[in-house]
């Protein structure tokens, strides 16, 4: 992987992980277009330099973090309750994660069914962003109506928990399950978002750690320490970016924007796809088909 290879991905991953447009579907369909192989190494680097859209989220809500910190040693209850919240809408993905994940990255990440897997999620997860607005509408909801991040109970972050789980399917977008189910279960868009974002700091956390535990010698001895620093360096910085953009955006707007967006990227790759510059490479010939060189006179 070119140096100029490695902050592209960094700035898709900053740009694309608080989103709800599926980060993981965007690094998989731009390391397929700069023609980065698809090995371990390569998945392992595209979870590890989540570190620099983490500290970006850390930043930007250290009252919150420092708020929850203060909770955990005693010092202000507000704090601690939204911690266990955050531990308890965690829980569900270290569950499901430790026990299928082997099954989810054979089946969903590897060549076998190319990107259709992730077109498919985004384009359900734009037709689910399109309804999520209809309804609200069709309730009359006010902007910024619904309940407030204080009045999160643990019964509501499980019931987010479970959703986020949902995203372990490629293009489905972690963000865009925690977004959807904080709103369908009373919060206001903007806590929904936050919880989101919060909830995103302990759940990538944990998948970069593991990652860089099992494969992290894999990809330094691929890319070089440089190359991953770039990469996360560059996602740092378009995570401060993108977060502060959608939440002014969020404001004054609702999530129409990125269902749209995800139906009209399912339907251009698709395209590509099928028109041959995307599909995935074809499988080597079996052992038993290659020429035996010394028969060959």
């Amino acid at each position: 992987m070119e140096w100029w290879q490695s902050i592209i991905l960094g700035l898709v991953e900053g740009l694309t992980e608080y989103l709800p447009v599926s980060s993981t579907g965007h690094l998989l369909l731009t390391q397929r277009l700069l023609g980065i192989e698809q090995n371990d190494a390569a998945d392992a680097y595209a979870i590890c330099i989540q570190a620099g859209a983490i500290l970006a989220v850390l930043g930007l809500y250290w009252k919150r973090v420092a708020q929850m910190l203060r909770g955990v040693l005693g010092q202000d209850a507000a704090g601690l309750r939204l911690a266990i919240n955050i531990l308890v809408a965690f829980l569900p993905a270290l569950i499901i994660g430790g026990l299928f994940e082997s099954r989810i990255k054979h089946y969903l990440f590897g060549d076998a069914y190319g990107l259709w897997p992730t077109i498919i999620a985004w384009f359900v997860g734009g037709v689910a962003i399109l309804a999520t607005a209809w309804f609200r509408r069709e309730r009359k909801t006010e902007r910024g109506a619904g309940r407030l991040l204080e009045s999160l109970t643990w019964k509501m972050s499980l019931l987010i928990g479970i959703a986020q789980c949902v995203a372990m399917w490629p293009g489905t977008s972690r963000s865009l399950m925690t977004i959807v189910a904080g709103v369908l279960v009373g919060l206001s868009l903007a806590s929904a978002v936050e919880f989101s974002f919060l909830l995103g700091v302990l759940t990538l956390t944990a998948a970069t750690a593991k990652d860089t535990l099992s494969h992290g010698s894999e990809m330094l001895h691929e890319y070089g320490f440089a190359t991953i620093l770039f990469g996360a360096i560059a996602a740092w910085l378009a995570a401060v970016l993108a977060v502060k953009w959608m939440v002014s955006y969020l404001n004054r707007h609702g999530l129409d924007i990125f269902g749209y967006y995800r139906i009209a990227l399912a339907l251009i790759v698709s395209a590509l796809v099928l028109a041959g510059p995307l599909r995935p490479p074809a499988p080597a010939p079996p052992l038993a088909d290659a020429v035996d060189e010394s028969q060959v006179p």
